[in-house]
This record gives structure tokens, C-alpha cells and sequence, in this order.
């Protein structure tokens, strides 16, 4: 695989740092100008180069249980990502049992018939590696890095929960107490948690995206063992997930170990279960008070119903997002904290999904604003955005900013195999991390304003209030 050449993308940087840098600024470093050059118009600001990027080589192919395996060889570095993503997140919790597929994140971190509990760190971090997992409402992914001469042992540690997962009262039990303790300090304890928890809950109609993905506690108390021994058999199976590994290995060897272990796992006779669900388009305005009892500042989310992550907007919405809430010079930014000063911080976020995906402004109020006025001046800012389109500049700024990124990202064996599993099973085509940059590079002004006008202008939206519970002493 070729390299990205991050010298052009550092220079695309520079050259759009240069097209937005203050007048004063860029005085303190350059020569004074002469009379006649002072009056020379200034030059108008142009889109960088378009970067022509070489494609990421991979190998696809599937298991004869079903498993679908990614391969990319890289030799930057002495080390290899092991990933495997589940397609199963908190969609498919079952009714009454939010935060199931949350659970599972950690169950997989228990004993097996032939590992210890926590042996798992033991085989990555007591080698010099790391391992992690996340859950999100359409996938569980159980990631690692470790040097390239374990990778025979972790590709063996993987298939080895996969199949012999002790899913059993003790392990269920002790998980599930974690997790609702998760919830007690990420929701509860923390000042604006049940606000951000309640953006899904508050927003959606119909669809089970609706039901939060970190579990409620009366949803875990109710579950039983038997809910839990179900949920891992419909769901923990080889031709359920993907298997992305990324780094220094020799190809024919990797196939072989994929082949020894995890081609040893069943597929099981049942059928995958179907998934299927819509939500329906929001028939008016909605409004949702949402309280806590140490709520240092009030303050305010809006919502808006996005498209999936496949949808031909997507990259001219996380264009928008990044104009509005990416870093101190982004509009939100500028307008209701610098300017305006009606709030401490303020953001927006294309969240994305597989199914429909939601568009979410917040501001957190400044002393003594009142939650009407933050919120006028959020949607003032948040709509200005259809009808006064990013400059040049900005947007030169805001794609380069978001190319580097990934790109960046993508020199680790971690990130490479992070872009290629999200391209395959969110957007189901791995051949998507190939063209999806190309695709920003590409997005205009009048696309942010087209996508901007669409979804938010013309949408309909849900308001969250977030203030003190009355009686409740800060």
C-alpha cells in the first residue's frame, strides 16, 4: 500500500491557515507593503488543490460460516490492529431491556471455556498493547493493537470469545452492575449527562433508536439471565460481524490463522434475525423539558432529522456541522460566545447512523440569559448558515481540517482498520474508504446551503430544555 504523502496535506493546511489569518496578524510577518500595493485589491481566496489520494489496498473475503474478513497489509510499524465489529447495537435491544447490546461490550471481557476473566488485557496490554470496545445504536466493535508477533494469540483470543463466551449468572450479574454504574456516573452524576441522554429519547417517534444505547437501570434489573443467553445467541455469531485486521503481517500466514480459528466457528441453523424499522417524518415542532438536580447553567438543544450515513448529503452535512461548531473559529463559536456572549460553549453534530441520523444544535447559557433568548440566538445562527454560505476560505478551511484528520489517522494500523470497518459495516461497502474524502473534497457552498435549507430550514425540529429541578439546591 502506498503511503499518504501527509507533506501535501500539511501544505494544503498551511495554505488555508494562510487564506483565513486575520490582516493583523499576518502583518507581524510580512514585509510592509508599498503605496501602490496597499491599494491593490486584495486577491480572493481560493479552494485548495483537490488531493489526488492513493487508495487503501485491501483483501475482502468470507468465511464459509458467514464471517466477513478485511485484510490491509501495512509495514509502517512493527504492530497489527485486530478488530471485530458485531452488526448489533441498542436498535436491536429488546423492548423493556435497554442497554443489552451495552452489556455485551463488557460480558465479552469475562471468562470463556479456555480464558480467565480479564485474561484478554493480560494477552494485549502485558505485551505492550491496548484493547477497547464501544457500543453505538448500530454496532458493538471490540478493538486491539498489539506487536505483530502476537498477532497469532489475539486472532485465537477473538474467535475464542466468539464461540465460548460464558454467558452465564455470575458474569451477567457482575457486568451488569457495571454498566449501571456507567450509567449512575455518565448520566447521573454528571452535570449535563441526562441532557445529552435525552437527545434520542426526546427526538424520535417510532423508531427503536429511540431507547438510549447505555441502558436504563429499571431495563437491567429486569433483565434475567435467560433474556441475556438469548440476546448472545441471536446476535454473537460469525456471520453477524466483520473482522478487519490492518498492520505488519505476511498475507498467506494471517489467511491461515483465519481460516484455524475462527473458520472453526458454527454458524448457527437459525436464521440471522431481521431488523426493521422506520421513522416516520416528524409531523410538527415538538418542544421537551428535561431536569436535574445540579444543573450549573440551563441550557438548550435543538434537533432535526438527518438522513442515513449512506446518503448522498452526508458529506455536505458534516461540512456544515464543522462551519458551525468545529474549533474556536467555527460560527457557533464566534457568534454566541465571543460576540454575543449568551453562552459558555455551544455545538452542533451530524450524528449520522445507518438508519435516519439526527442534526442536534446545543448552547449552554451565560450568566443570567435566559434559555429564550439562547435559544433564539442558536437558531438564528444555526439557519443564517442556509442563507449566508462559508466563504473560500472557511471552507477551505473546514475541508482541509477534515481531510487531515482522517488522514492522519489512517498512518496508525488502529485508524486504518477504524475507517475500513466503518465504510464496510456502517455504510456497508468497504470500497467507501476510497471514495468518501474524495467526496468532501468535493462538497461546495451552495451544497452547505442546499443540505442546510433541506433539513433544518424546511424540517421540522424538537426543543430540549434542560434546567434545575425546582426545590433542587445547586
Amino acid at each position: 500500500m502506498k503511503r499518504i504523502d501527509l507533506a501535501r496535506v500539511a501544505g494544503a493546511l498551511a495554505l488555508a491557515a494562510v487564506a483565513v489569518m486575520p490582516a493583523h496578524a499576518a502583518s507581524r510577518t510580512a514585509a510592509k507593503p508599498s503605496a501602490s500595493a496597499a491599494k491593490a485589491p486584495a486577491p480572493a481566496a481560493s479552494a485548495p488543490a483537490f488531493l489526488k489520494l492513493a487508495p487503501i489496498v485491501y483483501r475482502e473475503r468470507r468465511l464459509g460460516n458467514g464471517l466477513q474478513v478485511i485484510t490491509v497489509e501495512s509495514r509502517s510499524s512493527p504492530t497489527v490492529s485486530v478488530q471485530l465489529w458485531y452488526h448489533v447495537g441498542g436498535r436491536e435491544d429488546p423492548p423493556g431491556r435497554s442497554g443489552f447490546a451495552h452489556l455485551f461490550e463488557h460480558m465479552m471481557f469475562k471468562s470463556t471455556t479456555n480464558l480467565r476473566a480479564e485474561q484478554f488485557d493480560r494477552l494485549t496490554e502485558d505485551v505492550g498493547g491496548s484493547n477497547n470496545a464501544f457500543t453505538s445504536e448500530d454496532v458493538t466493535a471490540y478493538h486491539e493493537v498489539v506487536p505483530s508477533n502476537h498477532l497469532e494469540t489475539l486472532l485465537w483470543a477473538e474467535a475464542e470469545r466468539m464461540m465460548n463466551l460464558k454467558v452465564d449468572e455470575a458474569n451477567f450479574k457482575s457486568e451488569r452492575a457495571v454498566v449501571e454504574e456507567e450509567y449512575r456516573q455518565k448520566v447521573l452524576a454528571s452535570p449535563y449527562g441526562r441532557l445529552f441522554n435525552a437527545f434520542s429519547s426526546a427526538s424520535y417517534l417510532e423508531h427503536p433508536y429511540k431507547r438510549p444505547t447505555i441502558g436504563k437501570i429499571e431495563d437491567l434489573e429486569a433483565a434475567t439471565l435467560s433474556d441475556v443467553v438469548a440476546f448472545h445467541r441471536d446476535h454473537y455469531r460469525p456471520d453477524n460481524a466483520t473482522l478487519v485486521v490492518a498492520g505488519d503481517f505476511d498475507p498467506a500466514q494471517l489467511d491461515g490463522w483465519i481460516d484455524k480459528y475462527f473458520g472453526a466457528v458454527a454458524k448457527p441453523a437459525a436464521p440471522l434475525p431481521r431488523f426493521d424499522a422506520s421513522e416516520p417524518p416528524w409531523p410538527s415542532d415538538r418542544t421537551a423539558q428535561v431536569t436535574g438536580p445540579q444543573v450549573p447553567l440551563p441550557a438548550i438543544a435543538v434537533t432535526w432529522l438527518a438522513p442515513p450515513v449512506t446518503s448522498a448529503d452526508a458529506p455536505a452535512l458534516q461540512v456544515a456541522a464543522a462551519v458551525l461548531a468545529a474549533g474556536d473559529s467555527s460560527r457557533l463559536n464566534q457568534s454566541l460566545v465571543y460576540r454575543q456572549r449568551v453562552a459558555t460553549q455551544a455545538g452542533f453534530n451530524a450524528d449520522l447512523r445507518v438508519g435516519p441520523g439526527l442534526l442536534v444544535a446545543y448552547a449552554v447559557a451565560a450568566g443570567g440569559k435566559s434559555l429564550g433568548e439562547v435559544g433564539a440566538a442558536l437558531l438564528a445562527e444555526v439557519t443564517r448558515l442556509a442563507s449566508v454560505p462559508p466563504s473560500a476560505a472557511e471552507l477551505a478551511k473546514i475541508k482541509t481540517q477534515l481531510v487531515t484528520e482522517a488522514l492522519v489517522s489512517r498512518q496508525t494500523p488502529l485508524g486504518l482498520a477504524s475507517a475500513i470497518a466503518e465504510a464496510a459495516v456502517l455504510q456497508g461497502d468497504a470500497a467507501r474508504v476510497n471514495t468518501e474524502l474524495d467526496d468532501l473534497q468535493r462538497v461546495s457552498a451552495a451544497d452547505v446551503q442546499r443540505v442546510m435549507r433541506r433539513y433544518v430550514v424546511a424540517g421540522h425540529k424538537v426543543t430540549i430544555d434542560y434546567r434545575q429541578e425546582e426545590g433542587a439546591k445547586r
